[in-house]
Parts: C-alpha cells; structure tokens; sequence
C-alpha cells in the first residue's frame, strides 16, 4: 500500500465504470413523480437545476463550463435532459440521457434532491432511466460513479443491472474553493484549502 499526497487545494475520488448490453427485466416502480423532458435548455437554467442536485455530492463539471461548450452538449438533438418532478410540478431531480455515440446511451447525470435521499426515489428513476436508455440501435448502456457521489450509487447501479469494468482514479480542483459551489456544500468532505 502506499499513499500519494495530495495537496489542500485538490480532491481525488475512485471512478467506477459501468455497462450492460442487454436490456435488464427490471420494471419501473411506481412513484408519486414524473419526469418531463426539457426541450431547448437554457444553460442558466441547467446549472441550477444541475447544482440544485448534484451540490451535496461536489457535482461542478458543468458549473465551469462556458455556456457555448454547455449549449453544445444539453441541446444537442442527440441528447435527452428530463427534470423530475413532484406532484406539484417543482423540480426536485434530473435525468440526462446522451446518445451522441452511435449505438450507445451514456446516463450522464441521474438525480434527486438530497432530502428526497433513501425514499425510494432514486429507485425508480434509474428504472426509467434504464427503461429509456434501451431504444433500436442502443446495443450498450453506460454509466460512472465516483466515491464522492452518494454512498448507494455504486449498488443501486449493480442492482440496475450493470456491470462493472473499470475504475479510474480522478484529481481534481476542490470546486468549493474554486468558486464554482458555496464552501458549506458537501460537509461529509473535508474542506482543508483556502481561497487563497
């Protein structure tokens, strides 16, 4: 074992990829929420809900992105940003399905807001996400997680039906010292730098 120093500034995290290439028999359960698809999305409008949600797991990928190189991508005809929501029609989640590479569907961002965590939500909209992702063509479905993301994603993936294949370590720039998420985000990962 040996330990590889890392300085105050960065984060690192372990990535986990996954794929199946065969629809699963997994049905959809039934949930109080929907999903709607967002036709023409607004970067602006994206990144919050995008922070809204990914906030408490360090999500900022998009947050740093120009909004030219964001448009590029979440309004692209090839790719499907859906928000979940509640019966009252609030946002309280997001799923981006993303089949730019031919004969493949990439779940690029499922998720619910933090407090709606550990009721069965999630659940479900991995069914549908799965459900979706399968089309004519589709022959692989993929997807990755790293350990700062929520501790069940990694599971609830393997019980999805996908299979690991790879794992990669990831360093970055801590996005709380950055300025791309408030400081207080994420207190289950330490905050050891300085904005200076």
């Amino acid at each position: 074992m040996s330990y590889d120093e890392v300085s105050d500034r960065d984060l690192v995290a372990v990535v986990t990829f996954l794929e199946m290439h065969a629809r699963p028999q997994v049905e959809v359960p039934p949930s109080p929420l929907k999903l709607r698809r967002i036709e023409d999305p607004e970067p602006g409008a994206y990144r919050e809900l995008f922070a809204s949600i990914g906030s408490r797991w360090l999500w900022f990928s998009r947050l740093v992105m120009a909004d030219g190189d964001l448009s590029a991508i979440i309004q692209d005809p090839k790719v499907e940003l859906f928000s979940v929501e509640d019966e009252a029609g609030r946002a309280v989640g997001m799923l981006e399905l993303d089949y730019r590479q031919p004969g493949e569907c990439e779940l690029s961002f499922v998720g619910v807001l933090p407090e709606l965590s550990g009721q069965g939500h999630g659940r479900w909209l991995l069914a549908e996400a799965v459900d979706r992702a399968w089309r004519d063509g589709v022959r692989r479905v993929h997807v990755h997680t790293c350990t700062l993301d929520h501790p069940a994603a990694l599971s609830a993936y393997r019980r999805a039906g996908f299979t690991p294949y790879k794992r990669a370590i990831e360093r970055f720039p801590d996005p709380r010292l950055i300025g791309a998420l408030p400081r207080d985000c994420a207190p289950q990962i330490p905050l050891l730098g300085t904005l200076a």
